[in-house]
């Protein structure tokens, strides 16, 4: 097989940096580029990592660059400190590689616990994404918020779940949601987006609709409504902040 480091960035992860680490165990290097956590991130992280670096946040792409910049071999597997390899995701990756596949990245699939259960309906899910790759190939954007695997080449697609730890209840969830809809907001007017009301009438109960009825939000309980209702206020507090950042006096 060809050989696998695995990059993980954290800032303030004590809480979960331990178990992604344990997930990744198999893995021939691991890396961890942290952000000056004032927890206990970096000590717990150098008791089973490779490497740990510790640098100033530059945001997510350039943090995700700079870690596989570390490593010592090229196919890059990247996590978040709250994500968790499986043991068959771990497995499928490494017969993948010893295939000597002609993809130069692959998707996995991440199914996120919340609220009790798996969610596995709503935009959640199957949530695939680039996660495992070849840096001479591929990199990270620059994007703030959902920063993504440029790629140039075939993209394959993997088995197994990369399993996400994302909230720790609704409190963060809420959290979460105002920090990454302020992103977006940011990114969405710089590149010449503008809002309006019909934005804010149309597009929160279109992402309720197609999350609990087209995407199956409905089979996961009163968490899949939650959820739901969850992603529809992402939508509105998004198109809200655009609209407010549109009204500022710009220097």
């Amino acid at each position: 097989m060809a050989p696998v480091s695995v990059t993980i960035i954290t800032r303030n992860e004590a809480l979960h940096i331990a178990d992604a680490l344990a997930s990744v165990a198999w893995a021939d290097e691991i890396i961890v580029v942290d952000a000056e956590s004032s927890d206990d991130t970096v000590s717990l992280a150098r008791e089973r990592a490779s490497r740990v670096e510790v640098r100033a946040w530059q945001g997510y792409g350039d943090q995700k660059n700079f870690a596989a910049g570390l490593a010592r071999h090229d196919w890059i597997l990247s996590i978040d400190a709250d994500e968790r390899v499986t043991p068959e995701l771990a497995l499928d990756i490494q017969q993948t590689l010893g295939a000597n596949p002609s993809a130069r990245a692959f998707q996995v699939s991440r199914v996120t616990f919340h609220l009790g259960r798996w969610i596995r309906s709503t935009d959640w899910y199957p949530d695939y994404a680039v996660r495992l790759y070849d840096r001479r190939h591929a990199q990270w954007n620059d994007r703030p918020v959902h920063e993504s695997v440029t790629v140039e080449g075939e993209v394959g697609r993997l088995r197994g779940e990369l399993q996400h730890y994302a909230y720790r209840d609704l409190s963060h969830h809420l959290d979460t949601i105002d920090r990454y809809t302020g992103l977006a907001a940011h990114l969405m007017f710089e590149q010449g987006r503008r809002a309006s009301g019909a934005d804010l009438l149309v597009h929160p109960p279109l992402a309720f609709l197609r999350n609990y009825v087209l995407r199956g939000g409905i089979r996961d309980g009163l968490p899949g409504l939650i959820v739901s209702l969850m992603n529809s206020y992402y939508a509105m507090l998004k198109f809200a902040k655009l609209w407010e950042l549109q009204r500022k006096p710009r220097p």
